[in-house]
């Protein structure tokens, strides 16, 4: 069985010999290795860049061919095995990829294929925004600041000052997300001024934020909750009193009898008596009542 195994593997080594090598000695192409001159395939918009190709080994002459998905986009020949140079220039984001290179000679069938190879887009990024949910707090209170650049290729790294003290290790963000610390305000120098910086993998290319400052927040009076609750209780207890006026107050009067009014209209009679007694007049008063409906 092991004996066996080993003819197999012979076999196998000599047939790929055979497919490298024909009849006239010539040898088949090596895959191409496709890669950028510039040495980095971070690459900024309106770049020119230029892309190499070739095989180290196989039968000159060669037909080097470059492919954008899929798409031709070139096709170079070399006598010999010195590597051909495409250039590009980067105008859009359809422009980052992805690349492959096909290398032909006139024994090989079908050509061989290099690696893909795709650029990635560094761009500049904007002044970051320094924000946080409360611009007020009082001491011994938590906070937090958010820094975020909404434009600018990835990743962003992010850090924050305090005045011209660093408050943070570097934050490094993989995703367009804002970068977020926690503070704790302990005192009066707690409150500002802060700001953060920014800065990505683009040349030169670091900015700061806005200045934020914290505002430290009025203690409230505890009794004023109390006093506004007492003042919506008695406004409530007004207007429902005037709105039953004219449903129980007044109907209420008029539903009791009235009472007929009397008027009193005194008179007096005057007697006299004998002229020859001791002349004295008396007078009787009488009341006479009319009653009045």
């Amino acid at each position: 069985m092991f004996f066996l195994t080993i003819l197999l593997f012979s076999y196998l080594h000599m047939f790929q010999q055979i497919q490298k090598t024909t009849a006239r000695g010539k040898e088949m192409l090596s895959n191409p290795k496709l890669v950028p001159v510039q040495g980095t395939l971070n690459v900024v918009m309106n770049q020119n860049v230029t892309l190499s190709c070739h095989s180290d080994s196989g039968s000159p002459p060669v037909r080097y061919t470059l492919f954008k998905r899929n798409q031709k986009v070139s096709t170079l020949n070399r006598p010999d095995l010195t590597p051909v140079l495409f250039n590009l220039t980067i105008t859009s984001a359809s422009d980052m990829g992805d690349y492959k290179c096909k290398a032909e000679n006139n024994i090989s069938s079908g050509g061989k294929y290099s690696k893909s190879l795709n650029f990635t887009l560094l761009e500049p990024i904007s002044k970051p925004v320094l924000s946080s949910p409360t611009s007020q707090a009082k001491k011994g209170q938590n906070v937090t600041l958010s820094c975020l650049s909404e434009n600018g290729s990835l990743p962003i790294t992010y850090i924050f000052f305090k005045g011209r003290q660093t408050i943070s290790h570097p934050v490094k963000m993989q995703k367009s997300e804002a970068a977020v610390i926690s503070l704790f305000i302990n005192s009066s120098s707690d409150f500002g001024t802060y700001k953060c910086r920014a800065e990505n993998s683009f040349h030169n290319n670091t900015k700061y934020s806005n200045s934020f400052n914290f505002t430290l927040a009025e203690e409230r009076n505890h009794s004023q909750p109390l006093i506004i609750s007492l003042g919506l209780i008695l406004l409530l207890l007004v207007i429902g009193f005037a709105l039953a006026i004219p449903f129980f107050i007044i109907p209420s009067y008029k539903a009791k009898p009235i009472k007929p009014e009397e008027e009193y209209v005194n008179f007096s009679v005057i007697r006299r008596e004998d002229e020859k007694a001791e002349e004295r007049a008396c007078a009787t008063v009488y009341s006479k009542v009319h009653t009045r409906d």
